[in-house]
């Protein structure tokens, strides 16, 4: 099909495109402004901002790239995808290192500029890919881009280093040329970006609609129209992961009547979370950034003492500076949400990178029998959902609880369609009410005989003294205690207060049948590549079911009746195998095999399909 100025026409269900360039060439502002106007356009979508941890990474090196991924369509889309059907490279680098995602007869756009033999040369390329014909099976549109940004803010009298910063935005005009997507919407991104740098708002507009124009001067430029996404009616925006857990333990704080609290120190992945919700004093929302890790956990512990909803944020290293305060809010009994947005490691490791990396840690990494509630989230806008139920089980059932995450879906974003407070499930903390005199002494930790869970005694309210710390406490009466039964008796307690939350859990649930080959099972993030996966297995004839482990202490309570029912289970995680470990503690008797990977990337469904055939077919 060719449209009127002779350019070809491709219809796509769904497409990958991916920015890849120097840290410093924005590939994290002109993707997200494309998913942005993605998103207006009314398509799903999920996003891969994929960067070095460096703040000046080398320049016009591998380890240097900085990229993201935006894959969307009309139907669901599970994960950011696997190879591009659109692939813009602004440096040699970039395309050597990302050639490799790249669909065979993919569009590949490229800054001829930045083509310098003697940079070509420090990267390992003996001639110009440009020219040599190794490209040949790719559609590349290789354009002077930094040039023709340039050429557009010349006659404004700009200089050459600044109008060098738009070539971007160059780039951006011409792709919302080829997916025939309106300008309008960015143009209110910039207003709100630069809204005190007004000439910036002009330049960056004027060199996207010369990109828009000089599209339409390449007839190898295709013009691709991807059906918008039938949603169901509702109000949408495009959110991130970190965004979306700050705005769950918002609406954890207003369900529940309480006022929220963050104490927190700055880590990547998940100082994002501490910056939203510093936004929102008005909202009643205190944030605290801390001096240290140690600092922020228990000025959290502090505020959920004194009557807040209390949370603190971190990832894996600050995660072990807070375990001597985790397990003071163990044996407190107090309410406390720790959200872990996970990186690889260990120690500093990979501080922009993604791994499913502490789940062991969230489980056992305390001394002593320190139990505590943990649930996953699955993706970006589940962050949300998994923040505010996270808080739930923890003001409810008076103990601590871990919200994890990971770098992956913390930074990454999809379209949520955003809830009525009135459909959220309630949110009842057990406070306890004032006491008079003849009601007789308050009892801190007599208890729900259904939850075992113990009343909350603000400060202040009448009758309600009572001792909380560290020590050992003797049972209903709150006194420091040694007495060993009442030690072992109290550890009972808090070990079964948990486990019971299981009886509120949904049943675990699979997609597949029942009488499948093979049941594959995740964890956390990594449901949207796993669960494209099956289904594309499945397409190509193999029998395989799925389930998606969210709650991950307690376990829901079918949990080994599912699992038992099925001939082979395949655990996939990334990681050297924590979740399958922990099934084996919990279900010894059960055989399970398992796939993992720790390259600090997500899955592909390629790689999973691959592992799932050679199991089933040898």
């Amino acid at each position: 099909m060719i449209s009127q100025n002779n350019r070809k026409v491709v219809e796509k269900d769904d497409v990958v495109i991916k920015f890849v360039g120097d840290s410093g060439d924005g590939m994290q502002l002109i993707g997200s402004m494309f998913s942005e106007t993605i998103a207006l356009a009314g398509e799903d979508l999920s996003t891969f901002p994929d960067f070095p941890a460096e703040i000046r990474a080398p320049r016009n090196t591998i380890a240097g790239v900085s990229g993201f991924q935006v894959h969307f369509g009309f139907k669901k889309v599970l994960s950011p995808g696997d190879l591009c059907d659109v692939l813009v490279a602004f440096n040699p680098a970039s395309l050597k290192s990302n050639l490799k995602n790249v669909k065979r007869g993919a569009t590949i756009i490229v800054d001829e500029n930045s083509f310098d033999e003697k940079i070509m040369e420090v990267i390992g390329y003996t001639s110009n890919p440009l020219f040599d014909g190794s490209l040949s099976e790719y559609n590349v549109i290789h354009a002077p881009i930094t040039t023709l940004a340039r050429e557009t803010l010349k006659p404004l009298g700009v200089d050459n280093k600044t109008a060098e910063k738009t070539k971007n935005m160059f780039v951006l005009g011409m792709l919302f040329n080829m997916f025939n997507l309106p300008i309008a919407a960015t143009e209110e991104y910039l207003k709100k970006r630069f809204a005190k740098k007004p000439h910036l708002i002009e330049l960056n507009m004027l060199v996207i609609r010369n990109g828009f124009e000089f599209a339409n001067t390449i007839e190898a430029i295709p013009s691709i129209v991807v059906p918008k996404t039938q949603l169901k009616p509702g109000k949408y925006r495009n959110i991130h992961g970190n965004d979306a857990t700050a705005w769950g333990l918002m609406a954890a704080a207003e369900k529940s009547g309480l006022q929220l609290f963050l104490g927190s120190y700055p880590i990547t992945p998940a100082t994002e979370i501490l910056m939203e919700l510093a936004k929102h004093r008005e909202l009643g929302v205190k944030t605290f950034q801390a001096e240290d890790e140690i600092a922020g956990i228990t000025s959290a512990i502090g505020a959920s003492f004194s009557g807040s909803l209390a949370c603190t944020t971190t990832s894996g290293p600050g995660l072990s500076l807070k375990s001597e305060a985790m397990g003071l809010a163990v044996i407190t009994e107090l309410p406390l949400v720790i959200v872990n947005v996970q990186r690889g490691g260990p120690s500093t490791g990979l501080p922009t990178k993604s791994e499913q990396a502490d789940l062991l840690q969230v489980l056992y990494g305390r001394n002593s029998e320190a139990p505590m509630i943990v649930i996953a989230a699955s993706s970006p806008a589940d962050c949300f959902y998994t923040a505010y139920e996270t808080a739930k089980y923890s003001l409810e059932h008076m103990t601590p609880a871990v919200c994890l995450t990971d770098g992956y879906i913390g930074f990454g974003s999809e379209v949520m369609e955003i809830p009525k407070m009135s459909e959220m499930p309630e949110i009842k903390p057990r406070i306890a009410k004032a006491r008079n005199d003849s009601e007789g002494k308050f009892l801190p930790y007599s208890r729900d005989p259904e939850t075992l869970a113990r009343e909350w005694a603000v400060p202040g309210t009448e009758g309600l003294r009572h001792r909380v710390g560290g020590l050992e406490k003797s049972d209903v009466y709150g006194e420091v205690s040694t007495d060993p039964f009442n030690h072992e008796k109290m550890m009972n307690l808090r070990h079964e207060k948990v486990q019971r939350i299981a009886n509120k859990l949904p049943l675990q649930e699979f997609i597949g049948s029942a009488d499948a080959d093979m049941l594959v099972v995740s964890w956390g993030g990594t449901k949207g590549q796993v669960q494209g996966a099956v289904e594309e297995a499945n397409q190509q004839g193999l029998r395989l079911a799925h389930a998606h482990f969210r709650y991950i202490n307690p376990l829901p309570t079918n949990t080994k009746e599912l699992l038992s029912s099925f001939k082979k289970i395949l655990v996939c995680e990334l990681n050297m195998g924590q979740f399958v470990a922990y099934l084996r503690i919990n279900f010894p008797e059960i055989p399970y095999l398992q796939y993992n990977k720790y390259q600090g990337q997500p899955f592909t469904v390629v790689e999973l399909v691959d592992k799932f055939n050679q199991i089933l077919k040898g």
